[in-house]
């Protein structure tokens, strides 16, 4: 049921997205493989243990408490409006058009900054797990096969929902196996005592996530935020699945639950076999790192870790494409961008001109910023924490605000729809406050520098917001259909 319906629909002659395309379990596996859960844990393991030392599993187990309060946030705004566009639709409801839209942007730009960046990783670990080592030194090649694979990967989007949700089950049925195997083969080998000479016996104090103390923990915080983030686009998927009011909302919090165990597990095992030392000293190198360990604990088996990250990163590649896409969709039908961008392929009934038009931006950021410097790449996933962050306490607060008059109706509506939304909210906003001071720090980026006398990430960022609200406010200017809507509050028999 979708109350208070869009303002402005598409016209009746345009095709739609295909109701009951995909099962609560294809949501399931298409919010973890959008996590990237192998190449998050790469990327992020080094630094975290650069912080928190032994507590590494602690903060992940403290970055879950956030994503879980916003996935039931999720779950409920769902529940009263089965929007592709997610945020953007519910933000608009609960707070109005100016913060929906904004937060929509959001959205949107994340899938911009991040889909090359994926693609990178596939193609380098893809390359490393067939042992052709020395292709990934060129920055020409490994540009050129990224630009490959994220075509290919707009290019399965667009075929179809439903052969986007079969590639992803067998990605991530070969990355959670591999990254499984390898947890339960380092911890058994650390415990056994036949690992590296800084092994460490695993102990339950692990999970203290202020062990370090609050300024480390923080920014070990910051980096959990982004392991778990991408979960939601199996929401983003609402339209097109079966039992569309609860099934994609289940299925976003199931994700992150998996998640949890996943990355508890992992980080355990490769602190444990490790010790710190190691993974504090590569914590830039998630090449290094995962290249090494896998060696050292699978042997001659190692390119299973390798191809379970390229795979991760492989599957998150196309699936980071949807929530840009469905966004884009939404926003566009409702006439906040160019009704173009509403367009739905007769044949396939996916978005194919938002999802192309997603994919072409990706891909432009992506070689610019290769020409810039590779630094600029890195600082711009760096600055993806400001917009997870964004969007993200948007949907907590819009969560609370828009079901208000239900929330004093029982205990149950207090905790999950208004209490725990709202903290999940603050958290983040705590988060992105921070984020924003340390961002301002030149050591926060890659390069060390700063522009314009701020950190490059920060800066990103902030270029990011503006350019955002120039559009807003252009195309407020050019078409107030859009402006015309008004917040409400959920209807009572759906929202309980």
């Amino acid at each position: 049921m979708r109350p208070n319906g869009p303002m402005t629909t598409a016209p009746p002659d345009q095709a739609e997205l295909k109701p009951g395309a995909i099962t609560f379990l294809d949501a399931l596996v298409i919010g973890l493989a959008s996590t990237s859960p192998a190449y998050s844990l790469a990327a992020v393991i080094g630094p975290v243990v650069a912080l928190v030392g032994v507590y590494a599993p602690g903060v992940l187990l403290a970055s879950f408490v956030p994503m879980l309060l916003i996935a039931s946030a999720f779950f409920y705004l769902n529940k009263v409006d089965q929007d592709c566009g997610t945020t953007f639709s519910w933000v608009t409801r609960a707070l109005g058009p100016w913060l929906g839209w904004i937060g929509g942007w959001a959205i949107a730009m994340t899938g911009v900054l991040v889909v090359g960046s994926l693609a990178d990783v596939a193609v380098r670990f893809g390359l490393l797990t067939v042992g052709l080592d020395a292709w990934t030194e060129s920055t020409p090649l490994v540009v050129t096969l990224s630009c490959v694979v994220i075509l290919i990967m707009t290019a399965v989007c667009v075929l179809g929902t439903e052969i986007s949700a079969r590639f992803q089950n067998v990605l991530i049925l070969a990355q959670m196996v591999s990254l499984l195997v390898f947890a339960g083969v380092a911890l058994g080998r650390a415990v056994a005592g036949d690992a590296s000479e800084d092994a460490l016996t695993p102990s339950l104090s692990w999970l203290n996530p202020f062990g370090e103390g609050g300024s480390a923990l923080t920014a070990g915080l910051l980096l959990g935020v982004f392991v778990y983030w991408g979960w939601e686009s199996a929401v983003n998927l609402t339209e097109e699945t079966e039992d569309s009011a609860t099934a994609p909302g289940r299925a976003g919090i199931f994700s992150t639950i998996v998640l949890l165990v996943t990355y508890l597990a992992v980080a355990y095992a490769v602190v444990a076999f490790a010790g710190t030392t190691f993974l504090a000293d590569n914590a830039g190198e998630e090449e290094q790192i995962f290249a090494v360990l896998g060696e050292q604990v699978l042997g001659g088996w190692d390119w299973v870790l390798l191809l379970s990250v390229a795979t991760s990163a492989l599957a998150s590649t196309q699936t980071t494409i949807i929530p840009a896409s469905r966004t884009g969709l939404s926003m566009a039908r409702r006439a906040a961008l160019p009704r173009r961008l509403a367009h739905i392929s007769p044949r396939f009934r996916t978005p194919d001109v938002s999802t192309w038009v997603v994919a072409a931006i990706a891909i432009g950021w992506y070689v610019l910023a290769n020409i810039i410097s590779e630094n600029a790449l890195f600082d711009s996933l760096t600055a993806l924490s400001l917009l997870i962050a964004f969007y993200y306490s948007l949907t907590g607060i819009a969560c609370a605000v828009y079901h208000r008059k239900q929330l004093f109706r029982s205990v149950k509506n207090l905790l999950l729809i208004g209490l725990g939304p709202a903290v999940g909210a603050g958290l983040l906003i705590w988060l992105l406050v921070r984020s924003v001071s340390d961002l301002n720090d030149p050591e926060a980026s890659s390069s060390g520098t700063t522009w314009f006398g701020l950190g490059p990430p920060l800066v990103i960022g902030i270029v990011i917001f503006l350019i955002g609200i120039v559009v807003m406010v252009g195309w407020r200017l050019r078409d107030r259909t859009f402006w015309q809507e008004r917040p409400g509050v959920a209807p009572e028999e759906v929202s309980s």
